[in-house]
């Protein structure tokens, strides 16, 4: 039996030469994708503008998937965490952060992490598999259908959400095929068109994809950096053994940053790890030179890890020691701790962790 194709997991341009192929007229692609990328969109018969021909073709080779969260927490500052349960079992989750009237979206782009950062409990839980674009796409509906079923009102449906992150499970430029052609996707301006400065890659350091990410499309980048010294940060992300830290910070001042954009230094603080003085003045020195923001993350301490959280004077002092460099550095507060969507805690139960 031949499987049927997901019509959301193509761009605009493939979803024209899929149409192309089945006999149809590829200009009419453009209004196919539109509908795609509405909410509540889940069968070809609600295309009112679409041809009864060109619907029935389309129902007849392919479908429309949708994501429907299984479970749906809220904390008690209004973050939303939602876990979604893929068809072949894998669960992933998402995180709605409103502030201020604005609504940020934290994105997944894998069913777990095989990154193994020792600080992460996703990475605990080991990687199950990539997400599709369909999969990674199909999250910003789902929230979008949320929020319009909570009473949530925009002129249109894009102002929703105002910023998408990618910092939920997984790690983006590892399925860095799947997640382009799911930017591309969401930025494409028939369809929802998130523009580059509402959307930000996070990576833990994979330092070729960041060129290519540089070279391929145009969005924000984030770096959870979290050491600037070899020995440490190879002790809490083994991904620096294969790319250490000169090399990646490398490949970040050749990233791209027209006007006035910076990379987003993103540093976890862990009492007695990598919170001294030292820590901060090393870092200062390793980031000359490259435009950018420093984020400063307290640890969030959970039964399962073993690592603490500094000393709010601790934690001071490690900004003070950066904004003297003169660097802009924020100290974030973690939204959702209390429901595990914080960063870091992004977690599923599943069994099942070879990658397809």
């Amino acid at each position: 039996m031949t499987t049927k194709t997901d019509l959301r997991d193509l761009t605009c341009s493939g979803l024209a030469a899929y149409m192309e192929g089945l006999g149809l007229p590829a200009s009419r692609a453009r209004f196919v994708f539109a509908w795609l990328q509405r909410p509540g969109v889940r069968d070809f018969a609600q295309m009112a503008d679409v041809s009864r021909e060109i619907r029935a073709t389309l129902a007849g080779h392919a479908v429309i998937s949708s994501l429907t969260s299984v479970q749906k927490e809220e904390s008690r500052d209004g973050t939303v965490k939602f876990a979604f349960t893929l068809r072949d079992g894998a669960v992933m989750e998402s995180v709605l952060i409103p502030e201020k009237g604005r609504h940020t979206l934290c994105v997944s782009s894998q069913a777990g992490c095989a990154m193994g950062c020792r600080f992460c409990l996703t990475g605990a839980m080991g990687l199950r598999r990539n997400l599709r674009p369909a999969e990674i796409v199909g999250q910003v509906l789902a929230v979008l259908e949320h929020m319009l079923a909570a009473g949530v009102k925009r002129t249109t449906h894009r102002e929703l959400i105002n910023n998408l992150v990618f910092m939920g499970m997984g790690e983006p430029l590892a399925n860095y095929d799947k997640l382009l052609a799911a930017l591309r996707i969401l930025m494409d301006g028939h369809g929802l068109e998130f523009t580059e400065r509402r959307i930000t890659v996070s990576t833990c350091g994979i330092a070729p994809r960041i060129r290519d990410l540089g070279r391929d499309v145009r969005v924000n980048l984030a770096v959870s950096l979290h050491a600037a010294d070899d020995e440490t940060r190879s002790r809490l992300m083994p991904v620096n053994r294969t790319w250490g830290v000169d090399e990646l910070l490398a490949a970040c001042r050749d990233f791209p940053l027209p006007g006035r954009k910076v990379i987003l230094f993103e540093y976890i603080l862990i009492k007695g790890i990598n919170d001294t003085e030292a820590d901060a003045r090393r870092l200062a020195g390793k980031l000359r030179g490259i435009p950018c923001r420093i984020n400063l993350l307290p640890f969030n301490e959970c039964e399962s890890l073993s690592y603490q959280c500094p000393e709010e004077q601790h934690i001071l002092r490690f900004q003070k020691i950066l904004r003297d460099a003169g660097y802009r550095t924020f100290i974030r507060s973690s939204r959702g701790a209390d429901i595990s969507a914080a960063c870091g805690q992004l977690a599923s139960r599943g069994s099942s962790h070879e990658q397809t």
